[in-house]
């Protein structure tokens, strides 16, 4: 019998992760301390929940199909907030929303790609983005990144051929924090351009960039929508990840296309989470301000706890947005680290296995740690805990 497109990839890391769970107990005095997933555990603030629960009871379109690439309100005032945010001008046509950002990766790639054409992703990659091209029948082009976890341009354009179709980026990054500086991405726009292709930037911890100001010129291009697609969410912003939520800014063209997947795989986004989306973008931007605060405030206590890791032989390779990125000291893969990690110091954080391709050695000396949960004193805990192992 053959095998089907979903066998050709791996079980999802997170689920695969929570398994290590079972059966384990933690004692009072030693919680387990949960890195593991990129997501809120939080709910919305109030003010919010109380505009969804209204909208639900007052509004009979919360109940109802609607268009396919999101209500247009949506559409406007996130078209208004992607140009003030970039400093440029963006159309509503030229905006989408989607049933989460991972469905907006997965519309963009089956757009643009048939059957065995490639597409670059530099490592460690976001485990979905190498889920969905796999399930795709796209095959991924790995591309290496230095010592700082930034992709090198001139590298990639070794690495294109007839059948590439797009390179990905995820900035800030996913698994590895690190903010790509505006030089970079530009560049490989400009490679994208050049070469005929697309070039994907995956933006959904952009809310949490620690830069002041555009964080690249994209959006100023001439013609930038027949080379970017741009991918948003508004899970992280708002604590809206129960909604599904996420937008795609790109070319009026490709977005018909796109139309096309939406409307097979959803009909449409849900439409409790586009109010939600919509209301939290025009009444809690001070709030997001205070939540990005927090968030750099935890990764500076990051930066300071960092000896006690270095001075153990760990060696930090990314931070930033949601997570710090290491590379372990211990002589063991880190997929069995992070699995002895669970019973033996009450931690559940991901291997860098999970974010690698499997002849890349360099997966089994890194971890990711997901650490925008965690506030100081659980920082602190977390540390004190790496720093005591010894394998």
């Amino acid at each position: 019998m053959t095998q089907s497109r979903t066998t050709a990839t791996f079980a999802p890391p997170v689920m695969e992760a929570r398994r290590w769970l079972e059966g384990v107990e933690f004692p009072d005095d030693r919680p387990l301390i949960n890195v593991s997933q990129a997501a809120p555990v939080d709910p919305p603030p109030l003010a919010l929940r109380e505009a969804i629960a209204s909208f639900a009871v007052t509004e009979e379109s919360a109940h109802l199909y609607g268009p396919v690439l999101g209500n247009p309100a949506l559409r406007c005032e996130l078209a208004r907030q992607i140009g003030s945010h970039y400093d440029a001008p963006v159309s509503s046509d030229q905006v989408a929303i989607t049933s989460g950002c991972n469905q907006a990766f997965a519309a963009a790639v089956t757009a643009i790609t048939d059957q065995d054409d490639e597409v670059i992703v530099p490592t460690p990659w976001y485990f979905n983005h190498k889920m969905w091209l796999d399930m795709a029948g796209v095959r991924t082009v790995d591309l290496p990144t230095d010592d700082a976890l930034l992709p090198d341009p001139d590298a990639a354009r070794a690495l294109i051929t007839d059948k590439t179709r797009a390179i990905v980026l995820v900035t800030p990054n996913n698994p590895g924090g690190v903010e790509y500086p505006a030089p970079l991405v530009r560049a490989f726009f400009d490679l994208a351009q050049e070469v005929g292709i697309r070039l994907i930037v995956d933006e959904t911890y952009r809310d949490f960039d620690s830069r002041s100001g555009p964080p690249h010129d994209l959006f100023a291009q001439p013609d930038w929508d027949q080379t970017l697609i741009h991918l948003y969410s508004f899970s992280k912003a708002y604590r809206l990840t129960g909604h599904r939520v996420g937008a795609i800014a790109t070319g009026t063209d490709l977005l018909s296309e796109i139309e096309k997947f939406l409307d097979t795989v959803a009909i449409c986004p849900s439409q409790i989470g586009q109010h939600a989306a919509l209301w939290g973008m025009q009444n809690l931007s001070q709030w997001l301000a205070g939540e990005r605060d927090e968030i750099l405030d935890r990764r500076a206590a990051i930066a300071e706890l960092l000896p006690s890791l270095t001075d153990k032989g760990w060696r930090l390779l990314g931070l930033g947005a949601y997570f710090a990125y290491f590379e372990h000291p211990f002589d063991i893969p880190s997929d069995e680290l992070a699995q002895r990690l669970v019973p033996e110091a009450g931690i559940l954080l991901l291997p860098g296995t999970m974010f690698m391709p499997e002849n890349d050695a360099a997966g089994k000396r890194q971890v990711r740690i997901a650490f925008a949960n965690l506030d100081r004193a659980g920082l602190g805990q977390l540390f004190e805990r790496l720093a005591a192992l010894s394998f």
